[in-house]
């Protein structure tokens, strides 16, 4: 059985937010706009994404 996976895109810039938003986006792996990773889906990936939800799209991957 394999894992389920979430692909995140990062769409709006981290500039002048919060410096917790600033960091989970880095801790996600993502440096620029329109960027992907694709991480799994668990609960610590979930709430990183709920943190900064109004800056990236998620979809299964």
């Amino acid at each position: 059985m394999a894992d389920k996976m979430l692909k995140i895109t990062l769409v709006k810039s981290v500039s002048g937010r919060q410096e917790k938003q600033q960091r989970t986006i880095e801790a996600l792996g993502l440096r620029k706009i329109g960027q992907s990773v694709v991480k799994k889906d668990n609960e610590c990936t979930r709430g990183m994404i709920f943190a900064v939800r109004h800056l990236v799209e998620v979809a299964e991957a």
